[in-house]
């Protein structure tokens, strides 16, 4: 049974996120601001959290640092903020996905799944080693240049995407569709945000990446 945290101060919304996701095998903790949530995570180490933006205490952003300092737990921020300042704030504090209020709940179960699929292991996946950096797909560890590395769910799903054809470009609409699905196929900010991201936390010179390469209007190559 996967443990869902909701940081969320709509206490109709808690209770009826609450009901349906209950009513579907999961097990639910609430809290309903982001000092309670972030003890609430620390307590129950959730498998995933739904975060809101709007929080009466500090700012959602807060609770995605505050998580990503320690857990590599997948984060979806739920918001009634539409701008794209907003989404690129969030996952650039290291969100994996973002959806807008209002919602449905079909789509929010559905990317539910996904993010848990994102961060479940892989069985069999290769290791893949370059000049600057490991990954162990199968049990989601990497080292860098400094060390060890945590990365998010997301990170790791792109990577993946990338290392089934090292040394091809993967293109825009296929990382979006295959990461966060076919509605998100014109979100290319998504891509540039998570893939700073990795070369920040795997490159020798994220600058001048030599893995982690843009084709730019294309995609994006993993070279080893």
């Amino acid at each position: 049974m996967s443990r869902i945290l909701i940081v969320d101060d709509d206490e109709p919304l808690l209770r009826a996120l609450r009901v349906n996701l209950t009513a579907r095998g999961y097990q639910v903790d609430t809290a309903t601001t982001a000092t309670a949530g972030l003890i609430s995570a620390g307590n129950h180490h959730p498998d995933l959290a739904i975060v809101d933006l709007g929080l009466p205490d500090l700012d959602g952003i807060e609770v995605v640092k505050g998580l990503r300092g320690w857990s590599a737990v997948p984060v979806i921020v739920l918001s009634a903020r539409h701008s794209e300042p907003a989404k690129v704030a969030a996952l650039d504090a290291g969100a994996d996905d973002y959806v807008t209020k209002p919602f449905g709940v079909d789509e929010l179960l559905a990317r539910i799944r996904a993010a848990l699929r994102r961060g479940a292991p892989t069985p069999g996946a290769p290791v893949i080693t370059t000049e600057s950096f490991t990954l162990d797909l199968a049990t989601k560890r990497a080292v860098g240049p400094a060390g060890e590395v945590r990365l998010t769910p997301t990170e790791w799903h792109l990577l993946e995407v990338l290392a089934r054809q090292p040394g091809t470009v993967v293109e825009h609409r296929q990382l979006l569709r295959e990461v966060w699905g076919p509605r998100y196929e014109t979100e290319t900010n998504y891509l540039r945000v998570h893939f700073a991201n990795l070369r920040r936390k795997l490159e020798r010179d994220p600058a001048r990446p030599r893995h982690i390469v843009t084709r730019p209007g294309l995609g994006y190559r993993l070279d080893l």
